[in-house]
């Protein structure tokens, strides 16, 4: 026998129960289903809500782990040995599982990012000696971590609006690229007289350092703006496209650094070749994006996967080759692009911006790649071999150039419409630090450990890549939670209230993007 509503907790749970420290925190940990749901007869009685959570969430973590699983005894059958109870294979395999549950139960009992459950997973496992990755699988540690930057940069494209770009452009450009600069300069300076990288190094680690995570920003602007505040101006949408901006640049820049650096033809040849990169990126990727709209045919009964793989498989395509061929400045730039032209010809076809099927099934996605990333990220941090001084160093420089990057925000948000406590709101949002910084972090360490040679001895490479590596991760650990925690309590303090809850000037023009780039 079955029931076809959701049994509610008052008719689990008597009033006395309902008021003890127990009740309240797992009230806290497992929310109602917003919509209407089935569940057995059974699952009331054997697991009460909010005890437990409802059928709904539980049949969801139980699939997401049944996936993982499914995964591993397929190549088990395929690759034998190496997968086996004692193989590399199915610790990372547990790893990631592991980082996914303990990312939810963090994001549940702090309400913060689940990703800093994840990073965290990642440094415990590593330290516990709960994983060891060989070569072998350090490569396809690798691997994963390019696609799921495919992921991020396609979503980022996916997400930007046309409409909003060309209205407000000025106000997209200055906010998302000058507090960038400013920032990328900061920690460029700091890192080179404080840790002693050179200064190329230094300009790498700023480059990526720079970059906002929408990942942790967007969740957070958007819970302000059901609750109405923010959206008269249409802060969430404006802020939305800027972050995308902001990453696109951040990406490209950092791969152009590191191609220069780890290149073998002349110096004169890779200057000119970065800003060729970026041309070519934004060329190709506009024209992919454009082929995207027309093949496969709007009517057609697969449209929607068909589209999907065409990004995806075109965003792959572009960020190997690229890196191939050593122009790895062109395929960030393309796989941006790419999502941006496509999902403007799908809006002139009836599909909104950001919210489309295509941009769904990259939200699947990225719930199985997050944890790959930030999990993996984690475990090559070994903090015994971590130097006390470049944390110490590196701390004192991501908090010196975040005030710095607030100021900066506050300064030069003129001519946009702001008032004083608007821009200072946007400033302390631009402090979060996670997706790209997880990505990226350990890209030079990698191409050291391949044999690669920036110029200088591979004991100073190596060392250079670490704190590179180390200040990466630092940079999340602090402020990730930090940024979530002050968007949460400065925006009802520092933003007005409307009580219709949608960005006024933009949703009468354009569609409101209502979900999360990253």
């Amino acid at each position: 026998m079955e029931s076809n509503t959701q049994t509610t907790d008052e008719n689990n749970h008597d009033k006395k129960g309902q008021r003890t420290w127990w009740y309240q925190f797992c009230l806290r940990c497992h929310q109602a289903d917003t919509t209407p749901s089935w569940q057995p007869t059974w699952w009331a009685k054997m697991f009460p809500f909010p005890i437990f959570p409802t059928f709904r969430q539980s049949a969801q973590q139980l699939c997401i782990i049944i996936f993982f699983f499914l995964v591993w005894g397929i190549l088990y059958a395929e690759m034998g040995e190496s997968v086996s109870l004692n193989g590399e294979l199915l610790s990372m395999t547990i790893l990631v599982i592991a980082a996914y549950l303990i990312g939810w139960i963090w994001l549940k009992i702090t309400t913060l990012p689940a990703l800093i459950g994840m990073l965290l997973t990642g440094i415990m496992f590593q330290n516990l000696h709960l994983v060891h990755m060989t070569d072998d699988y350090r490569k396809l540690n690798q691997d994963l971590r390019k696609i799921a930057l495919v992921i991020i940069l396609t979503r980022a494209g996916l997400g930007l609006d046309a409409g909003v770009l060309k209205k407000h452009y000025i106000a997209v450009l200055q906010i998302g690229l000058i507090p960038w600069l400013v920032e990328c300069v900061a920690i460029s300076v700091t890192t080179h007289f404080l840790l002693s990288l050179p200064w190329i190094w230094a300009f790498l680690l700023g480059s990526m350092i720079a970059s906002v995570s929408p990942a942790v920003v967007v969740p957070c602007l958007f819970r302000l703006r059901d609750a109405g505040f923010g959206v008269s101006k249409g802060i969430p949408t404006l802020l939305l496209a800027a972050a995308a901006i902001d990453d696109s640049v951040s990406v490209a820049v950092f791969a152009i650094i590191l191609n220069a650096m780890f290149s073998t033809g002349s110096m004169t040849f890779n200057i000119i070749k970065g800003p060729l990169s970026i041309i070519a990126g934004v060329v190709l990727g506009s024209l992919w994006g454009a082929f995207a709209s027309i093949i496969p045919e709007r009517g057609d009964v697969y449209v929607v996967p068909l589209r999907f793989l065409a990004l995806f498989l075109g965003g792959l395509f572009s960020l190997f080759i690229s890196s191939l061929i050593g122009w790895s400045g062109a395929g960030p730039l393309a796989i941006v692009s790419s999502g941006f032209i496509a999902a403007y010809y799908w809006e002139k076809q009836g599909w909104p911006v950001n919210k489309n099927p295509v941009s769904n099934l990259f939200r699947i996605l990225w719930i199985f790649f997050e944890p790959i990333l930030f999990a993996f990220t984690g475990a090559q941090i070994t903090v015994s071999a971590l130097d006390p001084q470049v944390i110490a160093m590196g701390a004192v420089c991501l908090v010196s150039c975040l005030l710095l990057r607030v100021i900066a925000t506050f300064l030069i948000s003129f001519g946009c419409g702001l008032n004083n406590k608007e821009k200072l709101f946007i400033g302390l949002t631009w402090l979060a630090k996670a997706t790209v910084q997880a990505a990226l972090g350990p890209a030079a360490l990698d191409l050291v450990h391949n044999g690669q040679t920036a110029g200088n001895s591979f004991v100073d490479e190596e060392s250079y890549a670490k704190a590179i590596l180390a200040v990466s991760v630092l940079s999340v650990v602090i402020s990730a939670p930090i940024g979530a925690i002050l968007i949460a309590l400065a925006g009802p303090r520092l933003l007005s209230r409307d009580s219709q809850g949608q960005d006024i000037p933009i949703e009468n023009e354009n569609k409101t993007i209502r979900n999360t780039p990253l």
